[in-house]
């Protein structure tokens, strides 16, 4: 028989058992459905995490108090102050990194809370204090009104966006008054929504690092700091500088790989963990759903056995035209194939509509959107998704055939002709 007639032969018989076909097709439907819909919600999240850490800027360092051991168990400076010249980061440590080679900028930055007032309002917001002379240069979020914090600035405050639009009843406009832990500042910028750390950190005030030593943010003493941010210069290699301010800390520190109280993470390396993690998630996604494409794979058996059975004596009819074993094989394969392919387009049809549903539902304007900038629970559906959807739903129909085909190939024509 010619693969033209198999395939007819194959199509004619599921059109006259439609009802046992479509409830076999809905198995697979759902399936790919389920893969692609859930694939898709892994890859807006890889793809949002990403675009959110993407304003953290790929030169950025970021050296903070305490260390991460290999095998887990986070160890704080304080808890190794006698192995270390000083148990907190301190201009000193602010020197060194300037002077390693690599390194364009660092800022010392003094972080805590401040109970914050506009008006008659009050909150407890994050307030960093930082250098204003290097700062503008390292920040990494655009301004949507105003201007950066510079030298000579006094008293002076940059906001985030979600602490000037969405905090207080009344927007912060430029030029506003906020109290800080008592002390009067004057509102000279306020920062977009949805990029580096207003999207990432939320409320947050920026202030010059001297008056955030004047408020009651931190417990530091005028030498010490939160944390100190690096930015490298254009054309060196991060993970180069991470490991040569590493080696430079830990001799003006004193301390060795076994007493370290310090932390140097990039912003790139950053990415690339999460990106690990929400890989991860979206790996974990598929397997859940291509579960239930395997039990959709397991209805196209149970459909084809029941086939082989009803269709007993058509395969004796068959051989004894001179059908051989192959192309009896090759008939309930392509049945199964087919229902596999049919399943897999209305299942991808079916995913993308759940996809966009989701991303109304979730996304800018839905009822879970994000209070940063807007950004709510995106999907995304690629083209590589599709087509392994496709591709896998066709492989599990002609999988869960192949046994009841090789049953059907192996029937005798005389025994076939005879089964009532």
């Amino acid at each position: 028989m010619r693969y033209n007639d198999i395939l007819l032969m194959a199509v004619n018989s599921l059109t006259h058992r439609r009802l046992r076909s479509w409830l076999t097709v809905l198995g697979i439907v759902i399936g790919v459905a389920a893969v692609v819909a859930l694939v898709s919600i892994g890859q807006g999240l890889q793809q949002s995490v990403q675009s959110q850490l993407s304003g953290l800027g790929a030169d950025i360092i970021t050296v903070t108090l305490g260390f991460q051991r290999a095998g887990g168990g986070f160890v704080f400076g304080n808890d190794r102050a006698k192995s270390s010249s000083s148990s907190n980061l301190t201009q000193n440590d602010i020197r060194t990194i300037r002077s390693t080679s690599g390194v364009l900028y660092a800022d010392g930055i003094i972080s805590g809370r401040g109970d914050v007032t506009s008006g008659s309002e009050s909150a407890s917001l994050s307030v960093q204090g930082v250098d204003p002379a290097v700062w503008k240069y390292m920040v990494t979020t655009k301004l949507e009104s105003g201007r950066y914090l510079s030298s000579g600035d006094s008293y002076a405050a940059v906001v985030s966006n979600g602490v000037a639009h969405d905090l207080y009843k009344r927007d912060l406009q430029l030029n506003s008054l906020i109290s800080i832990d008592g002390r009067s500042f004057r509102v000279v910028g306020i920062l977009e929504a949805g990029t580096g750390f207003s999207a990432l950190g939320g409320s947050v005030i920026y202030i010059p690092a001297a008056n955030a030593r004047q408020l009651e943010i931190s417990e530091l003493t005028s030498n010490q700091f939160s944390s100190i941010s690096v930015q490298t210069l254009p054309n060196a290699d991060v993970q180069t500088v991470v490991d040569q301010l590493t080696k430079n800390l830990m001799l003006t520190r004193h301390v060795t790989e076994s007493t370290q109280d310090f932390t140097v993470t990039s912003a790139l390396s950053l990415q690339e963990s999460i990106s690990t993690v929400t890989s991860t998630i979206t790996y974990f996604l598929a397997g859940i759903a291509g579960i239930s494409l395997m039990v959709g794979g397991i209805g196209i058996a149970n459909t084809m056995f029941m086939s082989v059975v009803e269709r007993t004596r058509q395969i004796g009819v068959l051989k004894s035209l001179g059908a051989t074993n192959n192309e009896v094989m090759k008939l309930f394969l392509t049945e199964s194939a087919v229902l596999g392919l049919i399943g897999g387009i209305l299942g991808i049809v079916l995913g993308i509509f759940l996809s966009e549903i989701i991303t109304l539902v979730g996304g800018s304007s839905g009822m879970f959107a994000a209070r940063n900038g807007g950004q709510g629970l995106q999907t995304v559906v690629s083209p590589e998704v599709l087509v392994l959807a496709m591709a896998f739903s066709v492989f599990i129909g002609a999988v869960s055939g192949l046994f009841p085909a090789r049953r059907a190939a192996k029937l005798q024509p005389v025994e076939a002709l005879r089964y009532e």
